[in-house]
Parts: C-alpha cells; sequence; structure tokens
C-alpha cells in the first residue's frame, strides 16, 4: 500500500517544489518557538534548504513527497557530511509542510486481517469502556496478538475449537520466556480478553476460568523505601541554582510529599493547579480524577520553577524538556530517570530506582508517624483497600512483639 494520500489537495500557491523555499523562514520561526539555539537553527534551515533544491533537481511532485524522499536525500548527503540528528530535522520539515497543508499527509498503513481487527477493537474496548491508559495498551494488547498468532497461525480466527487446554499451554510457554511480573500481565491481559469475547458472542463459555495462575504470592516482600533521612538527602541532591535542578526538585518534592505516581507528574497541566485554594488535580489509573491539597513547600517548588525556568510553549504540560523541542516529556519514564539522576547524586543505592521509591518511602513514613492502613491507602489513592496491606509489615519493632515463637524454641 502507498503511504500517500494521493486525494488530497495542495494549495495553489505551492503547485511546485520551488514553491517550498518560501516556508523556510516560516520553518526558521517554528524552530526558534520551539527553542532551538541560533547555531541549531542555522544548521537545520541549511538542511532544509538542501532538501529543497535536491528534490527540485530531480523533479519529484509534491504528491510524491513522502518520509521515502527524505531517506533517500540522505543517503545521498551523507557522502557529503550528516550530522547526527539531520534525518529528525528533515522529518521534521516535512511534519511542518503538512501541518500547513503544502504536502499531502502520510496515511498510515491499517492492517486488514482477521486478528488486526479483533486486536483494535479490544484496545479500543479497554479504552473506551474500562479506561485503561495507553501504557496499559501497550502491555497487553501484544500479548493478545500472541495469543491469537499461536492459536490461528494467520488463518481465520474461529473460537469454536478453542478448548481450556489451549489456553493452558499457551501461558505456560509464555511463563517459561518472561519474568514474573510480566507473567502476571500476561494472565490478567488473556482473562480480560476471553471475558470480552465472550460479551460480544464469540465465545460460547467463559475460557478466563482456564487461564492459570503464575506461583507469585502476594504480600511476601517488604516495600522497598527510603527512609526519612535518606528523601531528604536526595531533596538536597537538586542543584536549584540550576534550571534542570529546580525542574528536578519540583519533581521530586510531588513524588515525595504527594506520593505521585511518574505518569501522574508527566501528565500534570498547568490547569490542573488551583493557585487559589491550594490544590492539585491528579488523574490517577483508571481515568480518575482526585483533588489533592498542594503543601506549600510543594507549590513553592513549583512555582519557582514556573516563574524563572519553564519556556513559553504551546504545550500546558506543566514540566518542559530542557533541551528543543520544548513540548512536555514523551514518557512516564522519563520521571524515573530524575529519580535515578538524584538517586546517584545523594550516593543512594536502594534496591529498587524508580518513581514508585518515593511513593513506598512516604507510605512507610507515615505508617511510623501512627496513621492507619486506611489513612495511607486514602492517601496514595488505592481503589482496593488490599492494595495497601503490604505496608502493615514494614513496622517490625511492632511485629515482634505480636510473633508467636517458633515450634521447639523455649524461651
Amino acid at each position: 500500500m502507498n503511504d500517500l494520500n494521493h486525494g488530497a489537495t495542495v494549495p495553489a500557491e505551492v503547485s511546485s517544489v520551488a514553491g517550498l523555499t518560501r516556508y523556510l523562514n516560516g520553518f526558521e520561526s517554528r524552530l526558534v518557538e520551539q527553542g532551538y539555539v541560533p547555531a541549531s537553527v542555522r544548521h537545520k534551515i541549511d538542511l532544509a534548504t538542501a532538501f529543497v533544491a535536491w528534490i527540485q533537481r530531480l523533479d519529484v511532485s509534491l504528491d510524491m513527497l513522502s518520509d521515502e524522499c527524505a531517506d533517500r536525500f540522505l543517503r545521498n548527503y551523507c557522502r557529503t557530511g550528516a550530522r547526527r540528528g539531520d534525518a529528525w530535522t528533515v522529518l521534521q520539515f516535512l511534519g511542518y509542510l503538512r501541518t500547513l497543508g503544502c504536502i499531502p499527509l502520510a496515511v498510515t498503513t491499517v492492517e486488514s486481517t482477521a486478528v488486526d481487527r479483533l486486536v483494535l477493537e479490544f484496545g479500543d474496548f479497554l479504552r473506551r469502556e474500562r479506561g485503561l491508559s495507553s501504557a496499559t495498551l501497550s502491555n497487553y494488547l501484544p500479548i493478545v496478538r500472541a495469543f491469537l498468532d499461536s492459536q490461528f497461525h494467520g488463518k481465520s480466527v474461529c473460537f469454536d475449537k478453542l478448548r481450556p487446554a489451549d489456553v493452558h499451554r499457551f501461558v505456560v510457554r509464555q511463563a517459561q520466556t518472561i519474568s514474573l511480573s510480566r507473567a502476571k500481565t500476561a494472565i490478567t491481559a488473556l482473562r480480560s480478553f476471553l471475558r470480552f469475547l465472550q460479551q460480544r458472542g464469540l465465545l460460547r463459555t467463559d475460557l478466563s476460568a482456564a487461564v492459570p495462575g503464575v506461583a507469585g504470592w502476594r504480600l511476601t516482600h517488604l516495600p522497598k523505601a527510603l527512609s526519612i533521612e535518606q528523601v531528604e538527602q536526595l531533596l538536597a541532591s537538586c542543584n536549584r541554582r540550576t534550571i534542570a535542578g529546580r525542574r528536578d526538585y519540583a519533581i521530586l518534592m510531588l513524588l515525595a510529599r504527594l506520593g505521585l505516581r511518574g505518569g501522574e507528574v508527566s501528565a500534570l497541566t498547568l490547569d490542573d493547579i488551583d493557585w487559589e485554594h491550594g490544590e492539585i488535580a491528579i488523574r490517577g489509573k483508571g481515568q480518575r480524577l482526585a483533588r489533592l491539597p498542594l503543601p506549600a513547600d510543594v507549590g513553592a517548588a513549583i512555582a519557582d520553577y514556573l516563574r524563572r525556568d519553564r519556556p513559553v510553549c504551546s504545550t500546558r504540560r506543566v514540566f518542559i524538556r530542557i533541551r528543543a523541542p520544548r513540548r512536555g516529556f514523551v514518557s512516564p519514564s522519563v520521571i524515573c530517570c530524575v529519580v535515578r539522576r538524584a538517586l546517584k547524586r545523594a550516593s543512594l543505592d536502594p534496591a529498587f530506582k524508580g518513581a514508585h521509591l518515593l511513593r513506598h518511602s512516604l507510605a512507610t513514613d507515615l505508617l511510623r508517624r501512627g496513621a492507619s492502613l486506611t489513612e495511607i491507602g486514602q492517601v496514595l489513592r488505592h481503589s482496593q483497600p488490599d492494595t495497601t496491606q503490604i505496608y502493615a509489615k514494614v513496622e517490625i519493632t511492632a511485629l515482634r512483639a505480636i510473633a508467636l515463637p517458633w515450634p521447639g524454641v523455649w524461651s
């Protein structure tokens, strides 16, 4: 399938490739808005100019201008000394032209097999009716696709012959090649998919009960946490005399004081902060919206970053990349990177180094200060009380007082 929408119309004033040169000034302004330094802007404009001249020499029509043309240009350009990032620059220029309607939009190739359609339908169900995030879908859908491929091998999809033994066999094979946590995710995804099939009338019986569990009992480990002194050491590691230090300090304060998840911090927008009432709106798991009080020290850290460092840009995200292009974080994993860098600066080496470390640390500190599990669950916004039970094991001193003696041991 061709990746161009040949039915798209091109503005009359850009009826030829030569007419694209008039948009180089606008592309330059866009780069400046995105925070690129003057030297980078000059190089990108020079490269875009060379690209326009190249396609003009080859007499490429506008309706055939695509990413493949960019690849061909770059292969030729490499002979004269391409730089790192040049491929991205050419794609940026093409994207800019597409937003203006100067060249046709690229059409995403959509697979049309029965398996592809079923996976897309299931993903749409999870997104619309279950409210699951894109990150969760990216974990679930490959498992479902692997299950369908293993059962039907690219042939027509028919669930009439699907048996519990088929489900069990797939889970056993998967569990032998992936981690425990990934295996549990696969089981959850497969059970959800089988229930979906029954609800859609594609399965006569509910085969979700045939999905075996994976040995990995809940509450068998202690939550990994930092002490309150280590948390303060972590916060103090941020150099608040720099832009990156002030931004990272505000991020760490949200994690440490409010126990937010990494994705919740990454998705935070300017509209979520109610400065007048001292509240912050958080969109948690399942698209649940919660309003939390904004502590004074957290608010001060965010306000300091917003006033002094956050660049003027089109996105409403609170936290913006330091380097161009100026936009919000592309993934919640960036928040985990902020935590890992801070741990390294503070010379701390816990077993777990993700953003959830500070969430566990807050819960542990609250418990040791006398908070009940119910109160901790409310602070962390757990939807199920059982989720908070793991913190009952943190207070080792209190547990020793109620522990029974080991059989055969006499005091």
